[in-house]
């Protein structure tokens, strides 16, 4: 009898020091349910494609891309391949230069574009890249194509040179209107005043669709390709998945959310689902820019 009492009382004073902690983060599963980082990271480990939705101001998302490539690359070595949407397929010949050591980093930073955040939060995937020889692929969509389609809508792209179609996907591409991230764009975007409102999902789904289509052409069987987005692009297992899907419907696809919220002691209705796991960071915590 003192012993469960004992045993009780040493788990009572457990649980009361874990509430008075001030965790940075907080990593729930799919059901909801409080997961940890070796979880998290023994899932990413089996699947073959990766997707860490970020939030691109937040220092925690960067720190753990980080720790999670770094991980990955201790098991996988040569069999992990590296993406992002913050490179842009026009400049892969850049990023190919300076990780093979043709051109030397103040060259490449010249003249690549270079998101403002890149030298605290990006650089450091890259430099791991160099360091390791590992591939890193540049996914995303150059941005005045998708400023076309903003403001025209995807069918401008037929106009475009076979040059410049090679830094995108197959045309035509498909575009589901009613997928729940497109929807809300467009819902939220209402009222702009003389610009087609669809357009600016449109605009995204290109995006989605380029992203999918670079990553498909430098996957192969065996590798491990892990993906730097802003959550956005993977949320509800939607944007860059659902165009993975299309293609490639049995691929190990894992996906990774990030959110703010007041409290981490459980996710918020509108916090739930969205990915295999979510990681959840403090409002109160400070930015990277």
């Amino acid at each position: 009898m003192k012993k469960s009492v004992l045993l009780v009382l040493i788990v009572f004073l457990i649980s009361a020091a874990m509430k008075s902690d001030k965790p940075a983060y907080q990593i729930f599963n799919l059901k909801g349910k409080n997961a940890d980082y070796q979880e998290m990271l023994k899932a990413a480990l089996e699947s073959d494609i990766v997707f860490f939705g970020e939030l691109h101001n937040s220092p925690i998302c960067h720190w753990l891309e980080f720790e999670i490539t770094k991980d990955l690359y201790e098991e996988k070595k040569e069999n992990l391949v590296m993406g992002a949407e913050m490179f842009e397929t026009d400049n892969q010949l850049l990023l190919d230069e300076y990780l093979s050591g043709i051109i030397k980093e103040r060259n490449f930073e010249d003249e690549v574009k270079l998101w403002d955040n890149y030298k605290n939060d990006y650089k450091p995937l890259v430099k791991f890249a160099l360091d390791n020889k590992i591939p890193f692929v540049a996914t995303n969509i150059p941005r005045r194509y998708a400023a076309l389609v903003n403001k025209k809508g995807l069918t401008a792209l037929d106009s475009l040179t076979s040059e410049a179609k090679a830094l995108l996907p197959p045309l035509p591409i498909a575009f589901d209107a009613e997928l729940k991230g497109y929807k809300e764009l467009v819902e939220m975007m209402k009222g702009a005043g003389g610009h087609d409102t669809l357009n600016i999902a449109r605009a995204q789904a290109i995006k989605d669709a380029t992203m999918a289509y670079f990553i498909l052409q430098n996957w192969k069987e065996g590798k491990v390709f892990i993906h730097y987005n802003g959550t956005y692009h993977s949320n509800n297992f939607e944007g860059i998945v659902w165009y993975i899907r299309q293609e490639m419907p049995d691929l190990r696809i894992m996906t990774i959310a990030s959110v703010e919220q007041d409290d981490l002691d459980q996710l918020i209705e509108e916090n739930l689902n969205l990915a295999d796991y979510t990681l959840c960071i403090p409002s109160s915590m400070g930015k990277s820019y």
